[in-house]
């Protein structure tokens, strides 16, 4: 008797994008017994994640369809879900009551939802994404994250672990760093690396506004809609306030620009130095500093100079440049997108000194990097971003780690850091469970002491 196999879903994806690609006309939904559509479910269903839904949702090469939900709050799942089935991709939202999952363990309901190679959106506060992306890998599925991964060095030595096997699994994985996927960046980096403005002295990147998320909190008892709320819970809810949840305001917002000029440089800084403090706070009582300097040092020398700040009625400005011996680039005009990148034949970075600019409009990085995913998924391309969503993770850690001490911090003592600032994760058992940080009788909690405490940041 002969002997037959079937050609395995992956498979299956990579032909259909291929055929896609020489045929205008829509490719059934089944062809040989086997699904084209790409399944995905939402673990997260707060504003980042319910934008990146709609992102996948949109994604260009062939059907998608979100089926599972899950949130620990029961409100934000019920705000995404109608956020998306009445929005644009409505079509392709279909999560019944039964798919919709609240609690812990709700990530795992949600998963069980998809078939191998599916993909799981994990868009909750980075301390959970460990234990996360462990169980997806387990389950064989694709992986969209978001950034940042890590907060500390226990957790990045976990997940770089999670990222090599993900990679022997063949798993697809995407980390939320877009600004990696803008085709006006790409070029840039390609003009640089050519040698447009010479050889790369320094760089200098922004990001100062008022406040932001959830940054900035009061006591658990004194914050509107939380007084009710275990307090677990609230710090959930509050996660940019909490190192252990968010990395802070400084890992979870200033990543992308320390990324993006890592990127630029192509290396990661090997060290740096800083200084912040906290200003006007009255009764807050996170453990974020409103503002930061910090100086990166590179492995040839070259230093990037960032600065952060949070402050009502200050200036703002978000903006990355670097600067070369033959001339300047702007890697950011204004936020993230459109990043409207440029280069210059000096530093003034005025109109009579214009090399080139990327043109207007530019292509939705946020969708791009989805387009890139799925696109690799299935064409079964070699594709994990975690490691290196790990090293940007960790660098601006670093960055983080040195003002919160007031001490020069290396990549491998970020990397090698015993403080772990939320273990044991995996075992939470609902809204009662112990919280990794306890406020003190009058709702305060511990805050960095530079110089004080020098080898931990709390």
């Amino acid at each position: 008797m002969s002997e037959t196999t079937s050609p395995s879903r992956r498979d299956f994806l990579r032909q259909a994008a291929a055929a896609s690609a020489l045929s205008a006309s829509a490719i059934p939904a089944v062809h040989g017994g086997v699904d084209e559509t790409i399944q995905v479910a939402l673990v997260g269903a707060g504003g980042r994640g319910t934008g990146a839904a709609e992102d996948a949702l949109s994604a260009r090469s062939g059907q998608m369809k979100l089926v599972a939900m899950a949130d620990v709050f029961d409100f934000k799942l019920k705000r995404s879900h109608q956020t998306l089935a009445g929005g644009g991709q409505k079509a392709k939202v279909d999560v019944p009551p039964e798919r919709r999952f609240i609690g812990f363990d709700g990530y795992k309901k949600a998963m069980d939802c998809l078939k191998k190679d599916d993909i799981v959106i994990l868009t909750t506060p980075l301390a959970f994404r460990a234990v996360m992306f462990e169980y997806a890998i387990q389950k064989g599925l694709n992986v969209f994250m978001e950034k940042p991964v890590t907060g500390d060095g226990p957790s990045s030595r976990r997940m770089l672990a999670l990222a090599e096997e993900a990679t022997k699994k063949n798993l697809k994985c995407g980390v939320g760093l877009m600004v990696r996927h803008c085709r006006g960046r790409m070029e840039l980096k390609k003009r640089i690396e050519d040698g447009e403005i010479g050889d790369i002295v320094s760089m200098r990147a922004y990001r100062m506004h008022g406040a932001v998320g959830s940054a900035f909190s009061r006591a658990r008892k004194a914050e509107p809609n939380t007084a009710g709320m275990s307090e677990i819970l609230y710090q959930i809810n509050r996660f940019h306030s909490f190192l252990w949840a968010s990395g802070g305001l400084f890992s979870d917002f200033y990543i992308h620009q320390i990324d993006e000029t890592s990127w630029m440089k192509g290396a990661w800084p090997v060290k740096a130095v800083a200084s912040g403090g906290r200003h006007y706070r009255g009764d807050a009582v996170d453990q974020n500093f409103d503002n930061y300097s910090v100086e990166y040092t590179y492995p040839d020398g070259t230093k990037l100079f960032f600065f952060g700040r949070t402050m009502a009625g200050a200036r703002s400005e978000m903006t990355s440049y670097v600067h070369g011996s033959k001339g300047s680039a702007v890697v950011s005009t204004s936020g993230h997108t459109p990043g409207r990148v440029r280069t210059w034949r000096g530093h003034k970075m005025t109109q009579e000194e214009l090399i080139w600019a990327f043109p207007q409009p530019e292509p939705n990085p946020y969708r791009e990097e989805w387009n890139d995913l799925v696109d690799a998924i299935r064409e079964n391309k070699p594709y994990n971003e975690v490691k290196r969503g790990v090293e940007a993770s960790l660098v601006t850690s670093m960055g983080r780690m040195a003002a919160h001490t007031a001490q020069e911090i290396t990549f491998d003592q970020m990397l090698n850091c015993s403080h772990e600032f939320a273990p044991g994760l995996d075992k939470l058992e609902g809204p009662d469970s112990p919280a990794p940080l306890q406020p003190d009788a009058d709702g305060k909690y511990p805050i960095p002491q530079p110089g004080v405490l020098k080898d931990r940041e709390y």
